[in-house]
């Protein structure tokens, strides 16, 4: 990769970056920051992803202009469509932008995909106008079979994003598991209006670039914004950054003809 495709690919995934914190330890001042350094010296980030708990925290900390998402029916995926709507209500009473709900992956796994389904569609229908991230734990589901149909799920539902995994598991985000999810929504009817998260695993700007890449082969260039890509990382940030800072490129805009 030359250095200039290195910084257009950092400038690229800061800007489809939610910076996450989901720490069975997390506190208030692990939250406070977080905030901090979403606010750092080579920008910001699309979105903070921390629990629930703290979605109020978060947003009275940032501007408007960096969401904050936060996870429900986390990171178990319970077939519990009651437990799974009230986290949603609770994620946007606080005052939350973005879902990232768990897709009972388990059940689908075991031949039920009419409840997972139910559960998808009722938390879609609580959080309209809200931008809805489908998890469906990528790395748990043994057969390309079980991957389409759960990306399916989440497509007919009208999900906004179809995330990889929770970061919970042995198996994060893979370029396998990337290309078939991708491939489900380029076939799709809705597919210029759905977007994909690689979370788990995501480290490095040679990390994001594997999954831009396939982003772009599969959903075209207009497909790379934070509308229709994000990475869910917590260390991502710094390798952007040195490269970022490293190049002199902090701070420049980044308008989709930068990228």
């Amino acid at each position: 990769m030359s250095p200039q495709d290195m910084i257009r690919d950092a400038r690229l995934a800061l800007a489809c970056l939610d910076l996450t914190s989901l720490d069975d330890n997390d506190d208030a001042a692990a939250i406070d920051a977080l905030c901090a350094k979403a606010q750092g010296p080579a920008g910001s980030p699309a979105a903070l992803c921390v629990w629930p708990r703290f979605v109020a925290q978060a947003r009275a900390a940032l501007p408007a202009s960096i969401r904050v998402a936060a996870v429900a029916n986390f990171p178990d995926g319970a077939l519990d469509t009651g437990r799974a709507l009230r986290e949603t209500q609770a994620i946007l009473d606080a005052g939350g932008d973005e879902v990232d709900l768990v897709l009972p992956w388990r059940a689908l796994a075991a031949g039920d995909a009419a409840g997972p389904a139910a559960l998808v569609a009722a938390v879609r229908a609580a959080c309209v106008g809200k931008t809805l991230k489908l998890i469906i734990e990528s790395g748990e589901l043994p057969a390309p079979e079980l991957i389409r149909q759960a990306c399916s799920i989440g497509l007919d539902a009208g999900v906004d994003f179809l995330k990889t995994s929770t970061g919970k598991t042995g198996t994060g985000a893979t370029p396998e598991a990337a290309r078939l999810m991708l491939e489900t929504i380029a076939a799709h009817a809705r597919r210029d209006a759905v977007g994909f998260k690689a979370s788990g695993g995501v480290r490095t700007v040679a990390d994001a670039a594997v999954y831009i890449a396939l982003v772009r082969e599969l959903l075209g260039e207009p497909a790379l914004t934070p509308t229709r890509l994000r990475f869910g990382a917590s260390s991502l940030l710094a390798d952007i950054e040195a490269v970022l800072l490293q190049q002199g490129s902090a701070g420049k805009p980044s308008a989709p003809g930068d990228y």
